[in-house]
């Protein structure tokens, strides 16, 4: 189904790009926790390809991309070695990272989503593993970094939300039987969006409900 809506070079190329944005998030964590180059290695690879693996192993598409096709693997490498030697001026240009992390979780939801329905997943299912391939990656690095993962800590701006937003677009897309390059597009231009603006305004998850709790909030804290 994905070929259907992006030629193989274009989908290709995408990919990618969000798997090099994910390896150098994974990569600068790796410095701030002063691992070696081993761990930096790791960290990116990890984050780059660990939503993708964790699909692709569930939907039977073995072995997975990322063992099958080179680039996927060395590019999560070349971004390691770029951080490895040039951590204070990528430091310097979070900012467009984080613009361009945003445009991988947008652009991963819709084709883990995609590529979940194309092998005989129902909807709720193919969305669910669209949020995955988009965020896995991510809960995985924290948690080798020992971290608590960002998309469950309440004070951190919304990162799971807009990629199940864009994956609901998805399934909606097919469900009424609109799905082709514009609105898969428009989907991913939705939860890049979204995430964009969350970053913009720091918009957050709702918690608990009327919550009377006299513990220290652990998330004020650590941060």
């Amino acid at each position: 189904m994905l070929n259907e809506l992006f030629t193989s070079s274009v989908q290709h190329a995408l990919d990618i790009a969000g798997i090099f944005v994910f390896a150098i998030s994974g990569a600068l964590l790796a410095v701030r926790k002063n691992f070696d180059v081993f761990g930096i290695a790791v960290l990116a690879e990890v984050t780059a390809l660990g939503g993708g693996l964790f699909r692709d192993i569930i939907i039977g598409a073995v072995p997975p991309a990322a063992f099958t096709d080179l680039g996927y693997f060395t590019t999560p490498l070349l971004a390691a070695v770029l951080v490895f030697f040039l951590h204070p001026q990528v430091e310097r240009i979070q900012v467009g990272v984080n613009v361009f992390d945003a445009a991988g979780l947008g652009l991963f939801c819709v084709t883990g989503t995609v590529k979940a329905y194309g092998y005989g997943l129902g909807l709720t299912a193919s969305a669910a593993l669209g949020l995955a391939t988009a965020v896995g990656g991510g809960v995985l690095r924290d948690v080798l970094a020992n971290e608590v993962p960002s998309l469950l800590r309440w004070d951190r701006d919304l990162y799971a939300v807009p990629a199940v937003v864009g994956a609901t677009v998805i399934v909606l897309c097919i469900r009424f039987d609109v799905l082709n390059a514009f609105t898969s597009g428009a989907a991913v231009i939705t939860a890049f969006a979204l995430r964009l603006l969350s970053m913009r305004y720091h918009w957050r998850a709702p918690r608990a409900y009327n919550r009377r709790s006299a513990t220290a909030e652990e998330g004020a804290e650590a941060s």
